[in-house]
């Protein structure tokens, strides 16, 4: 059976968070704004990542950067059993800047960590942001950054965008976000960047990890929960954002988040 929750923690100036059991269910391609600190509970899950794949199991601990495009599904039949929390760039910064780390974006010199006890503490700040008792919450949740910062931390330079050229690249992925509810078709956006669409798809893949519709999937689901976290019905966030329906929101909405927009309006009000 599988069963999903995703809220938001209104402590340390917001938080979402996430315990899920998955059997079948397969996350499409995505990235997220935030970081993701997840661990295992049960089973094993099987994470794609452009240069590989990664298996995780039970004390193990998952850290993925903002951007870093990746999948997620079951390994063996029996699913996996898990929990994730998604601190911003700015609480994780904040953090990093405490520690005295030198300047930079935060980042980690791995993405699947064997630590039980680190572990454990993703598992009890979880379930302390999930209990509402919010100075303990708050407590569990810094520490654990400051200790992942402190034993897995490192800073890393903007990545430089490699293919037709950034400022092509860069220019199509800005037109997106501006046109993001009806965004121009391949062929307009091939010549805004002075190449053949094949060239296009091919380099945008390789700068930004997945196919320009794909991008603009993610952003329309990304712009949908701010209109759910902001009260709006979900059929009218999907023809908002530019998907058919609230049907189509949805499909796509479970593949990249986890969880219905219904659910995740509930969770994160």
């Amino acid at each position: 059976m599988e069963l999903a929750r995703y809220w938001r923690y209104h402590g340390l100036g917001g938080l979402d968070l996430m315990r899920a059991r998955f059997v079948r269910h397969r996350f499409a391609r995505h990235s997220h704004e935030t970081y993701a600190l997840g661990t295992v509970e049960a089973g094993l899950e099987e994470i794609r990542f452009a240069d590989g794949v990664e298996r995780t199991g039970v004390d193990e601990v998952v850290l993925i950067e903002p951007g870093v495009v990746h999948t997620g599904q079951p390994h063996t039949a029996d699913g996996w059993a898990y929990r994730v929390l998604y601190p911003s760039v700015e609480q994780v910064r904040e953090v990093a800047d405490e520690l005295g780390v030198p300047g930079g974006t935060p980042s980690f010199d791995r993405r699947v960590i064997a630590d039980p006890r680190m572990a454990r503490r993703v598992i009890a700040a979880n379930r302390a942001a999930e209990s509402g008792a919010s100075l303990a919450a708050d407590s569990q949740l810094h520490t654990l950054l400051v200790l992942t910062l402190r034993a897995y931390g490192t800073r890393r330079p903007q990545r430089q965008l490699r293919g037709i050229g950034r400022r092509s690249v860069a220019r199509v992925r800005d037109l997106l976000h501006a046109t993001m509810p009806d965004p121009p078709g391949l062929a307009e956006l091939a010549a805004v960047a002075g190449v053949t669409p094949y060239a296009l798809v091919r380099s945008f893949r390789r700068a930004y990890g997945m196919p320009p519709h794909a991008y603009v999937t993610q952003l329309r689901v990304a712009q949908a929960r701010e209109l759910l976290r902001q009260g709006t019905p979900p059929a009218e966030a999907a023809v908002t954002v530019g998907f058919c329906d609230q049907s189509h929101l949805s499909r796509h909405f479970r593949r990249l988040v986890g969880v219905p927009p219904r659910a995740y309006q509930r969770g994160v009000q």
